[in-house]
């Protein structure tokens, strides 16, 4: 179809009638439905050669009409993607979202402000202004502390380090590192996120140090160790980063013991919550997090354990000035002056311009659901977990890997124990990669102590006893039809 001015206007008129709207929510509404039963598969059994050829056309010069689009949407695009609202669905660390937040992204997406500075997003500023105040007082922080929201953990914690950086380098946003760069330490489990951040910050990926691990848990006296051995030497420690849900186990860190250490060495405690700090909102787990009100800064991922659509990360710092101070620009065409401490502009304190108002499907998803409603569904997710681990550990083909501290769980498939470790490693890896294929549910995998693991995350609370008894039966009848060597 050839278009003129005329007919593209048209067309925008057109789409947004509410009959519009209608299309695009039926579409939305069909796929709930089609999946919260626990009906069809979970994901699609196609390779990415066999998808690419549908999307192989030429750049669209005119429209097409709406009808069209919205049925190449449902035939081509949602019929193969991953139905994480599917309660077999126990894969990555992305949440089958509520509802009334995947509603409300039509309305921030039809609103468009952009939350970098108040005059552009009056509202949608303050509404992220109050989140974060809530979640600082989870937090155990009062007056002075305050935040940004961020894409997710990544950003945040990135951020985080950068704020850390200005107060212990803080001419380096103009001079630069200098010869000698200080460290920054993590856990041997720790999120991607902290060494990439290190490298990126210019400190060079050896100033990141990586403690051991006892338990899939930083090892406090490794740690103790290392700062009197750097202090001794006189390297200069920047930050400490402690986990609270690792990515591998959701194990947590002792948060209150690693403060006690950052203090003495006045090291920046930085906490990578993006897992498990939604914890804060449940009576019967917060005690996990026990000392990150002492931590300096903490980085929050709504868009997991609250079940928030992506994206929605938070950073969290207990004297909102640091992180000010770590944006040390001027920008008259959108800051005006004034009192910077009481601004807010988000931008002061936000690496991003074009800034997506997130903050409004959080605010959302606590007007429907309350922080009591999230934190009960978060220890659902968690009640599930354990509930599929205590099922493995009454088998005798399945072995768990640790005892979950969240919603998360790994474990072994170790057959009637004739295999040694080289050959069950290739075993999890085939029993993996076949389940997924086969639609009835979808795990991932990691490794572990040198050993290929299977990995579960619940990130459904429409996933029961009764999905992850499912999931057991089926593995082991994958397993049933793979033609190991006996090891003897």
């Amino acid at each position: 179809m050839r278009y003129d001015i005329d007919d593209v206007l048209r067309a925008i008129e057109d789409d947004a009638s509410p009959e519009a709207g209608e299309r695009f929510l039926s579409l939305v509404a069909d796929y709930l439905a089609g999946t919260r039963t626990g009906a069809g598969p979970v994901s699609t059994p196609l390779a990415p050669s066999e998808i690419a050829p549908r999307f192989d056309e030429p750049l669209p010069a005119g429209g097409a009409p709406l009808g069209d689009v919205v049925a190449r949407l449902r035939d081509e695009v949602i019929a193969d993607a991953n139905r994480l609202m599917h309660p077999m669905y126990m894969g990555h660390q992305v949440s089958a979202p509520l509802p009334a937040a995947v509603w409300v992204e039509s309305v921030v997406a039809a609103l468009n402000q952009s939350t970098a500075i108040w005059e552009m997003s009056p509202t949608a500023t303050m509404v992220e202004a109050r989140l974060v105040h809530w979640s600082c007082g989870l937090a155990g922080w009062g007056e002075g502390s305050g935040g940004t929201l961020t894409s997710g953990g990544t950003e945040a914690t990135f951020t985080a380090l950068l704020a850390a950086r200005a107060r212990a380098l803080p001419d380096a946003w103009q001079e630069g590192l200098g010869a000698s760069p200080p460290v920054v330490l993590c856990g041997e489990h720790a999120h991607y996120a902290v060494t990439r951040a290190v490298a990126e910050l210019g400190l060079g990926m050896r100033r990141a140090i990586a403690v051991p691990s006892r338990d899939w848990r930083m090892d406090v006296d490794a740690l103790a160790a290392r700062l009197d051995a750097l202090a001794l030497e006189g390297t200069r420690v920047m930050a400490v980063v402690a986990t609270a849900g690792s990515t591998a186990t959701g194990s947590f860190d002792d948060l209150e013991r690693i403060a006690d250490l950052c203090a003495r060495h006045d090291a920046w405690m930085h906490v990578d919550g993006a897992h498990g700090a939604s914890a804060l909102l449940s009576p019967r787990h917060r005690s996990r997090l026990r000392g990150i009100e002492r931590a300096d800064s903490v980085a929050w991922d709504p868009h997991k354990m609250m079940l928030v659509p992506l994206a929605a990360g938070m950073l969290l710092v207990r004297d909102e000035r640091t992180l000010e101070q770590a944006f040390v620009q001027h920008a008259p065409y959108l800051f005006h002056g004034g009192d910077a401490e009481r601004s807010p502009d988000q931008g002061r304190r936000s690496f991003l311009c074009s800034r997506r108002a997130d903050a409004i499907k959080v605010w959302t998803a606590l007007q429907r659901h309350g922080a009591d409603g999230l934190g009960l569904l978060h220890d659902r997710l968690c009640e599930t977990t354990a509930d599929l681990a205590a099922r493995i550990e009454a088998r005798d083909d399945f072995e768990t890997l640790h005892a979950p501290e969240s919603n998360i769980l790994c474990f072994r498939w170790r057959g009637d124990g004739t295999l040694g470790d080289a050959a069950l490693d290739e075993a999890n890896r085939l029993l993996r990669e076949r389940y997924n294929r086969s639609g009835r549910g979808w795990i991932t995998a990691t490794v572990l102590g040198g050993r290929r693991v299977l990995r579960v995350t619940v990130m459904n609370p429409r996933t029961t006893a009764e999905h992850t008894a499912r999931l057991l039966d089926g593995l082991a009848e994958e397993a049933a039809r793979l033609a190991m060597p006996v090891e003897r």
